[in-house]
């Protein structure tokens, strides 16, 4: 056998899933190695597991990119969140990205933590079913609060407090350079009893330091308060008004803001 020669010896089989909040199915399997002297390097993988979607717990929402369930982890209430195949892409392809994808995930989880931004703690990630388990953080949502304010007025108080720590929080993690990609407000947890923000999904976040990324990011957000939350006044000012306390690099962004919004304004004239 030459020193080189590619290894396929290890073919399809199956293996169960066990798990407390898991459920049990199986998993079929395929791996590629290449032998190389007295070392065996892995050159691909395969794993595709049973459709059953109950396996994780019960499903809360699927997206585009992934599904999300509530679960049990080692006696905890748990969120696992699985990020799925595409099918047009070569299998092998096709998890190399979404491994990646996932890891860049639980990075900028983590590193918003670093930064003093409240997130759910990550339990685990499963390279090989690609799925990230972290905390369940029993609260609703700041869109519910939002909702809840237009339908019945708005309580001023709790307003302001929401509205500080969504700009503190997106300050820190501007000025720590993370972009979270997705600020809208079903991406925005208050925990019950303490009305602490929580920061989730950060499937879309990456790591910048652009005026330009952090600009776009505040945009996003503010089209989401502008077509959800008309009712409750304009949220955004009391949102920069914090940002601007918080992040030290603030005029930069802002500037960068007003060329954004302008952009904005300019594809909806268009259509």
């Amino acid at each position: 056998m030459s020193s080189n020669q590619t290894l396929l010896s290890i073919e399809h089989g199956l293996f169960p899933r066990f798990g407390e909040g898991f459920g049990r199915s199986a998993s079929r399997f395929h791996f590629g190695f290449s032998w190389k002297g007295e070392g065996v390097q892995l050159l691909d993988m395969e794993i595709s597991t049973s459709e059953n979607e109950d396996c994780f717990g019960t499903l809360l929402k699927q997206g585009a990119e992934a599904r999300v369930f509530e679960s049990i982890f080692l006696g905890r209430r748990a969120i696992i969140k699985e990020r799925f195949s595409k099918k047009y892409r070569h299998p092998s392809l096709d998890s190399k990205l979404t491994l990646k994808r996932l890891n860049a995930e639980a990075r900028c989880m983590t590193k918003a933590r670093r930064l003093g931004v409240a997130t759910p703690a990550l339990y685990a990630l499963d390279p090989l079913l690609h799925t990230l388990t972290f905390e369940y953080v029993e609260g609703p949502a700041v869109k519910e609060v939002l909702l809840t304010f237009g339908e019945h007025g708005i309580v001023e108080e709790r307003l302001d407090d929401i509205a500080t720590q969504i700009g503190q929080a997106i300050a820190n993690l501007h000025d720590g350079g993370l972009i979270h990609g997705d600020l809208t407000t079903s991406n925005l947890l208050l925990k019950i009893g303490t009305n602490q923000l929580v920061v989730i999904d950060f499937g879309l976040s990456y790591t910048s330091t652009l005026p330009e990324d952090k600009a776009v990011d505040l945009y996003v957000l503010e089209r989401a308060l502008t077509s959800m939350h008309s009712s409750c006044g304009n949220v955004m000012d009391r949102i920069l008004a914090a940002y601007k306390k918080t992040s030290k690099q603030w005029s930069s962004t802002m500037n960068k803001l007003a060329q954004v919004r302008q952009r904005g304004r300019k594809r909806t004239m268009v259509g």
